[in-house]
């Protein structure tokens, strides 16, 4: 995979099932909203972690979570904010449910995310009863490889991957604040859903990881689209997981065994905490046996 081309980082020296993480009862999820770097905090709900630039130019938030979180979002924003609620730009790293569900309840906000994301927001996933989305949460800008924005003194550079999580996903960088928000290319502590019914790849995640890290710069720090707030090594033990994780899958299939005795198996013990409720270590194992086997 032709490895981004990453504006920030030149400064310090790139299976099946569900498609999104579910819903908890709206009523029981806590929003929390921390402070990162510089203009840029990490917002907390239910779904995947937004990303916020807060200044004199207004609001920029990376993803939107469900629907049913959009009002307190937007409370606690203002609270945390002196009243903020001035939404400028919407931009989604990917299409899934969990990162742009509120959208259209964030219209007045322009919608930014890669060509792939409008069209699969079009078009939903009929064989996973998911509709496509309406013409209010659509994306109104679209790129093919990335796109800069100017807002708040930041200087906010989006870079495609072609395949990762989906075909569609974009990595954020806040250059002066030294952010990055990767959406669900990085799942942190934790196994990650790699939708190939999407044109996610595991060869593809692991490619783009591996590039990145080569570009990253000492102190950045990384909102990852599930898990904490999280820096260099995090995302480095991440990539250990996933070279590992498929090696040792790819050996077995290449020996002859089925997928069943392979999950039976497990996976190295060192990788045993990586499991959680949406993606455990046998889910895991299909996804790369799916891509692999064939």
């Amino acid at each position: 995979m032709k490895a981004p081309t990453l504006l920030f980082f030149a400064v310090g020296a790139g299976a099946a099932g569900a498609t999104t993480v579910a819903l908890q009862d709206p009523a029981q999820v806590e929003i929390k909203i921390q402070a990162v770097g510089g203009s840029v905090h990490a917002l907390e709900g239910s779904g995947g972690n937004i990303g916020l630039c807060i200044g004199a130019d207004g609001v920029l938030m990376v993803d939107s979570q469900f629907a049913p979180l959009s009002a307190k979002i937007r409370a606690a924003v203002a609270e945390r904010f002196d009243g903020a609620d001035d939404y400028r730009y919407l931009l989604n790293t990917h299409w899934h449910g969990d990162h742009t569900g509120g959208n259209a309840n964030f219209a007045e906000a322009t919608i930014v995310a890669h060509e792939n994301v409008r069209t699969r927001m079009q078009r939903g996933a009929p064989d996973r009863n998911q509709p496509g989305a309406s013409a209010a949460a659509m994306p109104a800008i679209t790129y093919q490889d990335g796109v800069v924005v100017h807002f708040n003194g930041e200087t906010i550079q989006l870079v495609h991957v072609p395949s990762g999580h989906t075909d569609g996903d974009t990595i954020v960088m806040f250059l002066d604040s030294k952010v990055v928000h990767m959406g669900d290319l990085f799942f942190s502590g934790r196994f990650p859903f790699v939708d190939l019914a999407s044109g996610g790849s595991v060869r593809g995640l692991t490619e783009a990881i591996e590039e990145t890290l080569h570009s990253l710069p000492e102190g950045v720090r990384i909102i990852p689209g599930h898990g904490p707030v999280s820096g260099i090594e995090e995302l480095r033990t991440y990539y250990e997981m996933l070279t590992e994780t498929t090696a040792h899958v790819r050996a077995a299939i290449k020996a002859g065994k089925s997928l069943e005795q392979i999950q039976k198996a497990g996976l190295p013990a060192r990788w045993d905490s990586w499991s959680w409720q949406f993606i455990d270590a046998k889910r895991w194992i299909a996804t790369i046996h799916e891509e692999f086997a064939g």
